[in-house]
């Protein structure tokens, strides 16, 4: 499997790199990004320049280069993994619009613990928000700059499924009038030094309380998923695929 990895020389760009290093089956065969940088294949800092070939692409951006990347992807009939986060609407309509041509995997985080824990909320949330309220609290790094994540935004609408569209959101609380009403779902956004990811749902009852986190101890865990997603893509039909799909896959693969 050739990759082209964009967004190659930035940090989740060199973690992609080093484990396709391990990877006997997965080759890095073109990088793009607008920043150059030595690598051990050619770097473009312009699709319009890229002549390696490749089979598939992973995506480690910015939310600005995602709309030019579908573009490239459809010119080129090549699969794309979007790992890529803070994407606008109009970006989102464009990958629904590119899936209809093309193999497209994007999730709003490519861990695979935390797809886990998004299905878990799906079963099982509704049996709990009567008698617990629920809060989300997500933890990352001082250089982010998107708030609330959007996996605590992904792990909020699987609540939201659940529930069938109950409960609304409130992003976080201040001042002397911030009791806590009905029917509120809270997200908190917490931002600090080198923190990886962390993320945390709170069903707090009456006397009890229950709390499913995720902790990411390092960004590899987000590469790793990226670089299953891109060996799940390739002979899949054109259509929009996520990592629900990818764990569908490796369900049925152990009956």
């Amino acid at each position: 499997m050739n990759i082209l990895l964009n967004g190659c020389t930035g940090t989740m760009g060199k973690v992609v790199e080093g484990l396709v290093k391990e990877d006997e089956a997965a080759t890095i065969t073109v990088g793009t990004d607008l920043r150059h940088a030595a690598c051990d294949y050619p770097v473009y800092q312009s699709f319009d320049l890229v002549v390696s070939t490749f089979d598939v692409i992973i995506d480690f951006s910015h939310h600005s280069m995602v709309d030019a990347l579908i573009a490239f992807a459809l010119k080129m009939n090549r699969p794309a993994v979007i790992c890529t986060t803070g994407l606008s609407q109009q970006t989102i309509r464009l990958i629904d619009e590119a899936s209809k041509k093309i193999p497209v995997f994007r999730s709003a985080n490519m861990s695979y613990g935390i797809n886990l824990i998004e299905s878990i909320l799906e079963e099982y949330a509704a049996l709990m928000t009567d008698s617990f309220d629920v809060e989300i609290i997500e933890k990352h790094h001082n250089r982010k700059e998107d708030a609330p994540s959007g996996t605590a935004l992904m792990l909020a609408d699987a609540v939201h499924r659940a529930t069938d569209h109950r409960l609304h959101n409130t992003y976080g609380r201040h001042g002397n009038q911030a009791k806590r009403l009905p029917l509120e779902l809270g997200i908190h956004a917490v931002r600090g030094g080198t923190l990886v990811g962390e993320h945390e749902v709170i069903f707090a009852g009456c006397e009890e309380d229950i709390t499913i986190k995720h902790q990411a101890q390092s960004r590899a865990v987000f590469a790793r998923g990226a670089l299953r997603a891109a060996h799940f893509l390739m002979n899949k039909e054109p259509g929009l695929y996520t990592m629900h799909d990818l764990i569908k896959e490796d369900k049925n693969a152990r009956i």
